[in-house]
């Protein structure tokens, strides 16, 4: 019987093993093409290349239409950094009202506010588009940041709300008894207890920013604005002849603050996502 089962673990771990490779092929073909000189990339198909180069990586981070790569990559941080903090800090408000504050109308403004959450994104594009013509802030980091600092993610606010419900009611009852007021509460008690929750709101706004590209060329027309998504996008030539090599290298460089950020967090992570959806 234990050897039966000995050999059930092991064919499921061959399996899932399997299956990792497979999921992970396009990564590490990915990496491999990187180093490949342009003209081995679809001719030589195996992961590990025939002839090494750096002249991609090189290349690459020189730039293109005259600029460097890192401006895109210092332009992506700026956006994403502004974006998580705003993230962190209008959504943990709101979501503190919601989860821990009596006012009127709740329950109507919070199924409002889940219905947002709903609501497809293309429909609000050109309202947006719109508005933000109008405050001339096209061609500028606005529109990608601003929002975020107006408790516009449901998704978010929804996520803290049900972390903070299952905090203890108690905790407030003795810091209020202790003197402290809402704000202070909110900020001394709940945000530290809340932690993994942020977190998990922080590497999903950092990651889905740092990927986003539909906005990001919506709303940006002057390269030196460009950020990661855009820049890359240059290296494709609609004429019909494409940076291959540089375009893998330069995408390679690109997935390593995202996969960073992932790991280092990762605890924190599991634990928001998994306390956020027990709790409520």
């Amino acid at each position: 019987m234990a050897q039966s089962n000995r050999i059930q673990k092991m064919l499921l771990h061959a399996m899932i093993l399997v299956l990792g490779v497979f999921m992970l092929y396009p990564i590490l073909w990915l990496i491999s093409s990187s180093f490949k000189p342009s003209n081995l990339i679809f001719t030589d198909l195996s992961l590990w290349p025939k002839e090494v180069t750096l002249d991609n990586y090189i290349k690459g981070w020189a730039g293109i239409a005259r600029v460097p790569f890192i401006t895109f990559f210092t332009n992506s941080f700026i956006i994403s950094i502004l974006c998580v903090l705003g993230n962190l800090l209008s959504c943990s408000m709101a979501a503190y009202a919601f989860g821990r504050l009596d006012f009127s109308w709740k329950k109507v403004w919070f199924s409002i506010m889940l219905v947002t959450i709903m609501l497809p994104h293309h429909v609000t594009i050109i309202p947006q588009y719109l508005l933000f013509k109008q405050l001339n802030w096209v061609d500028t980091y606005y529109p990608l940041t601003i929002p975020k600092w107006l408790a516009t993610d449901a998704f978010f606010i929804f996520l803290m709300v049900q972390f903070i419900r299952g905090l203890p009611r108690e905790l407030d009852e003795s810091a209020t008894i202790d003197g402290c007021g809402k704000v202070q509460i909110y900020w001394r008690i709940v945000m530290p207890l809340a932690l993994p929750a942020l977190i998990t709101t922080a590497i999903f706004t950092f990651i889905w920013t740092w990927d986003d590209f539909f906005s990001q060329l919506l709303y940006l027309n002057t390269a030196r604005l460009y950020t990661i998504p855009l820049g890359l996008r240059l290296f494709m030539d609609s004429s019909g002849e494409s940076a291959w090599g540089v375009l893998f290298a330069m995408s390679v460089l690109s997935l390593v603050p995202s996969l960073v950020i992932f790991f280092s967090c990762q605890k924190y992570f599991v634990e928001g996502i998994s306390t956020s959806g027990i709790k409520g």
